[in-house]
C-alpha cells in the first residue's frame, strides 16, 4: 500500500528545510565562531576569564537555573490549579500567563522595577518590613527570569495534564494507594518528561534574556551585571571579537545544558514507556 503526504518529495522538503535552517540559525551562529577565531588562544582565555565577566556568567547562568526551578514547581501547580478546579476568574488568570509573551520586554522591566524598587508599592513593604532590597540587585535579576518563564512552564505541562485520564488516580486510590503515592507513581512520571521540557524552555529564555532584566538589575559591575549586558557593552566600545568571545562561551555552555536536559527528558521518557 503506498502512503500519500500533502507535503512535497523527501527530498525537496528536506532541502526547504536544511536551507531556512541554515539561513536563520546555522550561519548566524557559525559566523559567532568565524570571528571569534580571528582570536588566539591566549587572547580569548584572556577576555572570557576576566573577574567582570566570570562574575557576569555567575549572575546570568545562576540565576537562570534558579528561575527555571522556581517556575518549575510554581508552574506545575499553576497548571494543574487551572486544570483541576474551577474558580471565579479562571479565564482571566489563564489569560494573564500568556501577558509576559505579548508584553514587550522594556516595558515588564520598567513595570517591575516601578513595583521593586525602594519606593514602589511591593519594594517599600519589602525591605522596610523584611529588610530585604528586590530592585538594582540580584535578587532584581532573578525575579525578572521568573516573571518571563513562567508560561514556558505551564503552557507546556497543561495539555499534558488535561489529557491525564482521571481514571488512573481513581484505579490507584482504589488498590490502596494513598495521595503521596499516587502523585508520585501515578502522576509525577507521566508529566516529568513535559516538566522538563518547561523547565528547559524557561531556562534556554532567561539565559538570553536582556530587555526585563537591565532595567530591574542595576547593572553594577561584579554586582548585577549579566553576560548579555556585557556583550552589548563590547559592541558599543566596537570591540566585536571580544563581544563574539563572550557570545561562544554562553553559546556553549547554554547548548551542553540543554543537550543534558533533553537527555535527560528523553531518558525519563523512555523509562516510563513513552519511547519504546
Amino acid at each position: 500500500m503506498s502512503s500519500h503526504n500533502a507535503l512535497p518529495g523527501f527530498r525537496l522538503s528536506l532541502g526547504y528545510t536544511l536551507t531556512w535552517l541554515s539561513l536563520i540559525v546555522l550561519i548566524p551562529l557559525s559566523a559567532v565562531f568565524v570571528k571569534t577565531m580571528e582570536l588566539s588562544f591566549e587572547q580569548f582565555w584572556a577576555i572570557v576569564t576576566t573577574p567582570r565577566v566570570v562574575a557576569s556568567y555567575q549572575l546570568t547562568f545562576g540565576a537562570s537555573l534558579a528561575a527555571a526551578t522556581i517556575n518549575a514547581v510554581f508552574g506545575l501547580l499553576l497548571a494543574w490549579c487551572l486544570v483541576r478546579y474551577s474558580f471565579p476568574g479562571k479565564k482571566i488568570v489563564d489569560s494573564l500567563i500568556d501577558l509576559p509573551f505579548a508584553l514587550p520586554t522594556a516595558v515588564a522591566g520598567i513595570a517591575l522595577t516601578a513595583l521593586w524598587a525602594g519606593n514602589g508599592w511591593v519594594g517599600s513593604i519589602v525591605e522596610s518590613q523584611f529588610g530585604i532590597k528586590v530592585a538594582f540587585t540580584p535578587w532584581g535579576v532573578l525575579l525578572a527570569l521568573v516573571f518571563i518563564g513562567l508560561p514556558f512552564v505551564v503552557r507546556t505541562v497543561q495539555p499534558v495534564l488535561e489529557d491525564l485520564d482521571f481514571e488512573l488516580e481513581e484505579a490507584a486510590s482504589s488498590l490502596g494507594a494513598n495521595r503521596w503515592q499516587t502523585i508520585r507513581r501515578v502522576i509525577f512520571p507521566t508529566l516529568l518528561p513535559a516538566l522538563l521540557t518547561g523547565f528547559a524552555l524557561a531556562f534556554a529564555r532567561a539565559v538570553g534574556e536582556y530587555g526585563s532584566v537591565i532595567f530591574i538589575a542595576g547593572n553594577m559591575p561584579m554586582v548585577s551585571e549579566i553576560t548579555p549586558l556585557m556583550i552589548i557593552t563590547k559592541l558599543e566600545q566596537y570591540d566585536y571579537r571580544g563581544a563574539t568571545a563572550i557570545a561562544t562561551v554562553m553559546l556553549i555552555v547554554s547548548f551542553v545544558m540543554l543537550i543534558t536536559i533533553n537527555s535527560l527528558q528523553a531518558w525519563t521518557a523512555k523509562r516510563n514507556g513513552k519511547i519504546k
